[in-house]
């Protein structure tokens, strides 16, 4: 069977709430991968976490402060996360910060002592989603491959 190219209206699509401060617009989900925008309010804090698949992120607009590097990203600047990178990051400045990711596999929230607090994948941004979708009256979008 030949793969379908699929094609989304990011601007159409709403940003759903993660939590305070933060939200996403899903743009693809694959079985162990997912492509989202990831928005945060300035001072929202991206706790520290660990990936367990390769992350590439792009800022498409405001700043955000990579914690452990004690590094600004700006604006068109890229980061590789790769597997099993351990970070933190703090939207910072006046505008909200909007990065483009593709993540591959889980990515577990860690406490202080490195144990895993909670876990999101694809699935669960999947789930996330369609759950948003039902809540306001919406018909999801479909996004790329099964998620699960």
């Amino acid at each position: 069977m030949t793969p379908k190219q699929t094609s989304v209206e990011a601007a159409m699509m709403p940003w759903i709430p993660l939590g305070p401060g933060e939200s996403f617009k899903p743009l693809h989900f694959a079985f162990d991968a997912r492509a989202l925008l990831l928005r945060l309010e300035p001072g929202t804090l991206v706790p520290l976490h660990r990936h367990l698949g390769a992350v590439h992120a792009l800022n498409v607009s405001g700043y955000r402060k990579l914690i452990e590097e004690n590094r600004i990203v700006g604006p068109g600047d890229y980061v590789y996360e790769p597997p099993g990178n351990v970070d933190s990051w703090v939207a910072t400045g006046d505008e909200p910060l909007v990065v483009h990711i593709v993540s591959h596999g889980a990515m577990e929230y860690l406490d202080s002592k490195g144990e895993v607090l909670r876990r999101d994948t694809a699935s669960s941004l999947f789930d996330v989603y369609h759950a948003y979708c039902r809540e306001h009256g919406l018909t999801p979008r479909a996004l790329g491959e099964a998620s699960r």
